[in-house]
């Protein structure tokens, strides 16, 4: 039996929580309410053998800590923590089971699966009648005492406006793993990320913000791994502060730190997706990893009448219990780390409605978002929620509060309706393309409060959402029971690759449509990273489990004159977007004209040229369809004087229905005539009149997108 040592360690303080290297020595400092005893594990270099346990020496409010004077960054460490197994009043300690800290801020090795990393003994009809004796550790990964001193230079965040904001979400791994320009001992590491040739990339595609998959150290879950799979998006955390260990290319914060300073050189804000709604641990008959093992009853949300089971909002098995001080307190740490730390410029909180539960529903005032908006450091940067869980009353899009910007579910499904060419869209998509006031216009809340997005890592790829009507997830080995099936997807007349150049043809027209719809609406646009180049996953809509060339990005696609082109609309897209303040305004459409124009803010048209009337937004037929965008952006606020932010006027014309449709282009005031910007069915501009004169006719072909500039009178 290992001994315990008891000499050499001091009181330490209760404060900062976690392992915190001084200059002298470590203090380790660890909350647990209903322990008995606490231990420090030490570990060789190597993590393989435990060599020294030491009992922390001091309690105090809750808090177990001690200070080792001769302890050095470096040093891997673990916990065991006891107290009574006793799972029918929700305590669930195991010292024979070897703990993660949570605060730990550097975690190294796998974990490598085995029925010892649970409490009870697997097989046992009741985990709460059996306790299980053998000892974790070998198959643990293990914390690591880290220096945190960098040299930031002037690096700061950045504040990029809202309005201003094109967010690209991306992965880490994936987008590097086949990158050619990276070498390939950095491919899938945040060193790749921030490799000169990638920057570069993302510095010429033109969006300010990348948002990347969950980054904090999460597990390959026991069933996928048993299947020779391993979770590749990183939903299943037991980390907060650790990064994930396969994304640096050695054991160094530095590199990440590293990572986001070039990208803030280049311009481009760096927001982590983040999971604290749950944990890797699971619902009871889970493993015993770090949370269960340190304090059960109070880091999870527990059953009422009988606290041997678990709150689920989740679908996932467990909750976090933000109801809790300190468990909040371990996430508003987690944040403001990664602020201070590591200069992230904002978060999207994954199922974000479990968070904002307060005893057990949706509430704009529970304790996690008070907490947020009283925070100086919180309150200021980017908070996107994913605004749902699967809790009662769990779907709330528009229901957060001022200062948060929300997936748009709605943007989503609208856009893909109307593409599809299904009736009864037409009043759905001008309220989307206007930033969905609908949802979103009250509170003082603005459009940027819309996150408008068309596909994400969840889901069809771009390229796939006009190539499959069906979800095809047998790589997943599930049975084809995973995954959505209401993709409200098009496969333009064959399912998968085609060599029918009308399909060909007709897919590229809808990649273009719903790029334009994306990048040409109110809100905050939202670009899934590689749909730009054609990626596919083959019709997997749920590739969670696919570390592998189904979910990298394939820059090899770059050789291919048709991804150039794509590549190059998006471009022009962006481009667009942020040379024009009318596209990204940050105030609603009001239907009127402002002060000292004769133009309104927008005008919606059909073809014929005549403004829509009310009958014209009930007509369920109706799938083409004008809009005018005045050039006055609503801002009173821009520049020194406060004078109005004032563009030029542009005209969207939209026609998802499967014939051509003949345009009538409007007169207005000021507009002699239209100058053609680009047209999704592929016109060039050679092909193109470089004017249309007010009340000229267009020909629109079927499922096509075209934008006019307004050109002046003399």
């Amino acid at each position: 039996m290992l001994q315990v040592k008891r000499a050499d360690v001091l009181p330490g303080r209760p404060y900062p929580l976690g392992a915190t290297w001084d200059g002298t020595g470590v203090n380790f400092a660890l909350f647990s309410e209903h322990a008995e005893k606490v231990e420090l594990c030490l570990f060789d270099p190597r993590g393989r053998r435990e060599i020294e346990r030491i009992a922390l020496p001091e309690y105090t409010d809750s808090i177990w800590h001690g200070y080792l004077p001769d302890a050095r960054p470096g040093m891997l460490y673990g916990y065991r923590v006891y107290g009574p197994y006793d799972p029918a009043n929700g305590h669930r300690f195991n010292h024979h089971k070897l703990l993660l800290d949570p605060y730990a801020a550097m975690v190294v090795g796998a974990l490598q699966w085995s029925d010892a990393h649970f409490g009870y003994r697997i097989g046992s009809t009741r985990d709460d009648l059996s306790f299980d004796r053998r000892d974790n550790a070998a198959g643990m990964p293990k914390c690591m005492v880290v220096d945190r001193s960098f040299t930031w230079d002037d690096d700061e965040l950045l504040h990029t406006r809202w309005h201003d904001s094109i967010v690209y979400e991306t992965h880490v791994r994936g987008f590097t793993m086949r990158h050619p320009a990276v070498r390939p001992e950095l491919r899938g590491t945040f060193a790749g990320l921030g490799s000169p040739s990638v920057i570069q990339y993302l510095s010429s595609l033109g969006i300010t913000a990348i948002e990347l998959l969950p980054i904090g150290h999460f597990v390959d879950d026991r069933y996928l791994v048993e299947k020779g799979l391993r979770n590749y998006w990183g939903y299943s955390p037991i980390s907060f502060f650790a990064p994930m260990p396969r994304y640096l290319s050695r054991p160094d914060l530095g590199e990440f730190k590293t990572t986001v300073s070039r990208l803030h050189e280049a311009g481009i804000e760096v927001i982590l997706d983040v999971v604290f709604n749950h944990t890797a641990e699971g619902n009871q008959l889970g493993p015993t990893l770090s949370f269960r093992g340190i304090d059960n009853k109070s880091y999870y949300r527990l059953a009422a009448d009988d606290p041997r089971y678990y709150v689920d909002y989740t679908g996932c098995g467990n909750t976090l219990n933000l109801d809790n001080a300190h468990v909040l307190k371990m996430v508003t740490d987690s944040l403001r780390y990664w602020v201070h730390e590591m200069h992230v410029d904002g978060f999207r909180f994954d199922l974000a409605a479990t968070l904002a539960r307060r005893e057990g529903s949706f509430n704009v005032n529970s304790t996690f978002l008070v907490s947020i908006a009283q925070d100086p450091v919180l309150s200021r940067v980017k908070l996107i929620a994913e605004p749902w869980d699967l809790g009662e009353g769990g779907y709330r899009v528009g229901g957060f509060p001022v200062g948060w910007s929300e997936w748009n579910d709605a943007f989503r499904d609208g856009v893909r309706r109307f593409w599809r060419g299904s009736d009864a869209t037409i009043g759905e998509i001008a309220t989307r393309l206007t930033g969905s006031s609908d949802i979103f216009d009250r509170r003082g809340r603005r459009p940027r409060a819309s996150v408008n997005f068309i596909t994400a890592h969840d889901g069809f790829t771009l390229t796939d959402l006009v190539s499959y009507d069906h979800k095809h997830n047998a790589d997943n080995l599930e049975g084809g029971s995973d995954g959505t099936d209401a993709n409200l997807s098009w496969n333009c007349g064959a399912e998968g690759p085609s060599d029918d150049p009308d399909i060909i043809a007709l897919r590229v027209r809808q990649k273009r449509n719903f790029l334009a719809t994306l990048l040409l609406a109110q809100g905050l646009p939202m670009l899934l990273a590689g749909d730009e180049l054609g990626r596919t996953q083959r019709g997997n809509n749920n590739a969670y489990c696919q570390d592998n060339e189904l979910s990298w990005m394939d820059w090899s696609t770059l050789d291919d004159d048709a991804t150039r082109a794509q590549l190059g609309f998006v471009r022009d897209l962006i481009a667009l977007r942020r040379a024009h303040p009318v596209f990204r305004r940050p105030r609603f459409f009001k239907g009127e004209a402002p002060a000292g124009s004769e133009l309104k803010d927008i005008t919606w048209f059909v073809p014929e040229g005549r403004e829509m009337q009310q009958h014209d937004w009930h007509d369920a037929g109706r799938r083409a369809f004008a809009a005018l965008l005045g050039g006055d952006t609503g801002d009173r606020f821009i520049g020194l004087h406060g004078f109005p932010e004032v563009d030029a006027s542009f005209l969207m014309l939209l026609n998802a229905h499967e014939f051509d449709v003949e345009f009538a282009l409007p007169r207005a005031a000021h507009i002699e005539g239209w100058e053609p910007v680009f047209d999704t069915a592929g016109n060039e501009r050679s092909e193109l009149i470089w004017r249309y004169p007010a009340d000229a006719r267009y020909t629109l072909v079927g499922r096509a997108f075209a934008l006019f500039r307004g050109s002046d009178k003399a």
